[in-house]
Parts: structure tokens; C-alpha cells; sequence
């Protein structure tokens, strides 16, 4: 049985968000099917050793401190379920 399909919300930096928006006009496409298209091919050419996937996180900028910072909200309490949005 096909599994449904699941939603994602990203948030691009202005950078990446201008040049997914240059390049959706000029492919004439919404900017939403040429982003799930480009996550999908990425996702399917990632390397799927774990080594391979944490150099990838390692990579974002300032994700650990996000990270930190997500993990100290939520146990501060200032956080809650997804499914309550």
C-alpha cells in the first residue's frame, strides 16, 4: 500500500529563496514544484551512510546551535506537539 504523502515546511535563507524563485520563472513553474522536485532528486542521491549524513548537518550553519536551542526550549516547556499545530 502507497504510503501518503507527507508535508514538509522549509525555510530558505533570502539567498536560496531569490535564486528558487529566478530559476521557478524560469522553468515556468510554481516555486513549490520545482522545490520538491530538487528536495526529492537530492534526497534520492544522498549517500545514506551516516558518516556521509553528518558531515552533510555539519555543513548548515548554525544548526547545532539550533539544535541546542530547540532542545532547551523544550524542556523549558516553551514547546509543544507537532500535532497540535
Amino acid at each position: 500500500m502507497p504510503r501518503a504523502t507527507v508535508r514538509l515546511n522549509v525555510t530558505l535563507d533570502p539567498e536560496y529563496a531569490e535564486r528558487l524563485g529566478r530559476l521557478a520563472a524560469r522553468v515556468h513553474v510554481q516555486e513549490g514544484t520545482l522545490a520538491r522536485s530538487l528536495l526529492s532528486t537530492a534526497i534520492d542521491e544522498a549517500d545514506p551512510d551516516a558518516r556521509a549524513v553528518t558531515e552533510v548537518l555539519d555543513a548548515i550553519p548554525g544548526a547545532w546551535d539550533r539544535a541546542q536551542m530547540g532542545l532547551h526550549q523544550a524542556a523549558a516547556g516553551d514547546a509543544f506537539p507537532v500535532d497540535d499545530l
